[in-house]
């Protein structure tokens, strides 16, 4: 039961009861989604509405049924919303209308105190301003979006599992591309390649927001490398970074991977060095998940990245982990609900079952290198699941002596 003339939404008579109960747990009046011009894709994704071009607000109370407060000039885009629809005509409607249908004062919205949670603060400064000038005490949805919004179908997390499949696939193709273009002594360039994973990643059933980072040698050390025209040549003795992702339709859940090969039989002493501070690092974090999990305990976002960021900090490369350790994962690829992160925000959101997240501890040494590793997670009813088929233990080696 979605609405409007998008796709379907999330809001359906099961989600409903599901969601008031939420609104009680957490001592909520409603849950009040509000949006212009897709500023927030939360309540887009809620709603499954496509095509507003004017303010709306849409009420889900803890006690009674939604409604949609829209502009007149919308009203035909919310034919199949299954509850009341308000109209107003102009701004000077807008507040009183606001006024006469919110009863009660604390309504959850995609707003974050002092910005801390950019991947919610959605809603406009004003916006927050006029209802509170309406008496209205907007609160952070956080919490409501992670349980609402952030967790995976049952359908979602298989779907995902058989991309984490074809990813991984496709990345060792990649590698083994790279070292048979050597062979002949003709390198393949980074453009070339990451174009050749792009068209494989869609030939394979991934075509909705496929996108791959190709990065050989000192280019890693940008965490977010993009080559100019053709890139550097992936040659013998580089260190070769891939990651990619994508997946097969828009509600489906994106697979996200960081893949390590060298074109070589051996690792240098200081790319081994690097690597196996990453990997640890990166199983340190999971151990944690995992101990959490059998002790019956509680996680947060920030917890995860302090434990593998400690171990990074120990060997000595604290400082070239530029990033998070992980992002949130649902229909976006970098998803609405909690991120393993206490360096770009400090998130304190709980991890619930059913959601999914990244875990990419990665060291950047400018002008040397860049080492990452990335596997997917789901917080599942039976604990942490890591998706990722078969996680790098060793830097693929890629030619023989």
């Amino acid at each position: 039961m979605g609405a409007g003339k998008g796709g379907p939404g999330l809001l359906d008579s099961s989600r409903l009861e599901e969601l008031r109960t939420i609104l009680e747990e957490l001592g909520l009046d409603g849950w009040l989604l509000a949006d212009f011009h897709h500023q927030n894709p939360v309540a887009a994704s809620v709603l499954g509405v496509s095509g507003p071009t004017r303010r709306h607000f849409v009420l889900l109370p803890r006690r009674g049924e939604p409604l949609a407060l829209v502009h007149s000039i919308d009203r035909g885009l919310w034919e199949a919303w299954p509850w009341a629809v308000v109209e107003y005509r102009g701004w000077k409607e807008l507040a009183p209308r606001l006024s006469e249908l919110l009863e009660g004062r604390r309504f959850a919205m995609e707003f974050s105190p002092e910005g801390n949670l950019p991947a919610l603060d959605r809603v406009p400064a004003g916006t927050v301003e006029l209802l509170r000038g309406l008496g209205i005490e907007p609160v952070t949805s956080a919490d409501l979006v992670t349980q609402v919004h952030a967790r995976w179908s049952g359908e979602q997390l298989q779907a995902h599992r058989e991309t984490a499949e074809v990813a991984a696939r496709v990345a060792r193709e990649a590698f083994e591309r790279a070292a048979r273009a050597v062979g002949r002594g003709a390198p393949v360039r980074e453009g070339a390649l990451a174009e050749w994973i792009l068209a494989r990643l869609t030939e394979l059933g991934l075509s909705v927001d496929t996108g791959c980072v190709v990065a050989a040698g000192p280019s890693a050390s940008d965490p977010h490398y993009a080559p100019r025209g053709g890139g550097n040549p992936i040659g013998e003795g580089s260190l070769l970074l891939i990651d990619l992702w994508g997946k097969p339709s828009s509600e489906d859940v994106p697979a996200d991977q960081t893949w390590m090969g060298y074109l070589g039989a051996s690792l240098p002493r200081r790319t081994r060095e690097v690597w196996e501070a990453v990997r640890d690092a990166r199983e340190e974090a999971l151990d944690f998940l995992r101990r959490r999990w059998n002790e019956g305990r509680e996680v947060r976002g920030f917890e995860v990245d302090d434990v593998c960021r400690s171990l990074l900090e120990e060997r000595g490369f604290g400082r070239y982990f530029l990033h998070r350790t992980g992002h949130s994962m649902d229909r976006q690829l970098h998803g609405s609900g909690p991120n393993l992160d206490n360096v770009e925000t400090h998130d304190d959101r709980r991890l619930v079952p059913g959601v999914g997240f990244s875990v990419e501890p990665g060291v950047y040494i400018p002008g040397e290198l860049g080492i990452r590793s990335e596997v997917n997670v789901h917080w599942g009813a039976q604990g942490p699941e890591v998706t990722t088929p078969h996680p790098q233990d060793q830097v693929f080696l890629l030619l023989e002596e």
